[in-house]
């Protein structure tokens, strides 16, 4: 199976991880216009790094017109980005793989594949942000670990909002 990341740099392979982490949460923009732009960012194009928002919302006028109007699609050609930085908190995978070795008595039946933003659980168990894959009592035990651990990590996100 060819990888996507396949031809690249350590450099860019990094990079592209960094970019592929943010894909479905919210972001922003800013053009070179100056217009910050923010919504769901659902796609991209690694050689060009356009971009597919959704639910965008323009912020910033930058002198253009449309300013605070919401668009279902939208899709940014990456000339015209000058930055993008997210605008919530990545999911803290490593956190509750870390979570889950705790609880199993070690990392070796733990995987976590960054690649795919996945942990597999005793080659059986599949979780990501989503939730948890996978029937039996394992995937009940490790559903209630992830269950804890998505409930704290919402409380520490309201609590930095605050």
């Amino acid at each position: 199976m060819r990888r996507w990341w396949s031809g690249v740099s350590v450099a860019e392979r990094k990079f592209l991880h960094e970019l592929v982490s943010l894909l479905n949460t919210i972001v922003s923009v800013r053009t070179t216009d100056g217009r910050v732009i923010t919504g769901r960012l659902v796609g991209f194009e690694p050689r060009t790094l356009s971009i597919c928002l959704w639910n965008a919302r323009v912020e910033g006028a930058g002198g253009a017109e449309g300013a605070g109007a919401e668009i279902p699609k939208l899709f940014l050609n990456g000339s015209a980005i000058v930055e993008l930085w997210s605008a919530e908190r990545p999911f803290d995978l490593r956190g509750l793989r870390d979570r889950i070795a705790s609880a199993f008595g070690g990392y070796e039946h733990v995987k976590l594949l960054e690649d795919e933003r996945v942990i597999i659980v005793a080659g059986r168990v599949k979780v990501s942000k989503e939730g948890v894959e996978g029937t039996g009592p394992l995937a009940e035990r490790v559903r209630r670990i992830y269950e804890e651990f998505v409930k704290e990590w919402k409380a520490k996100q309201e609590k930095e909002k605050r």
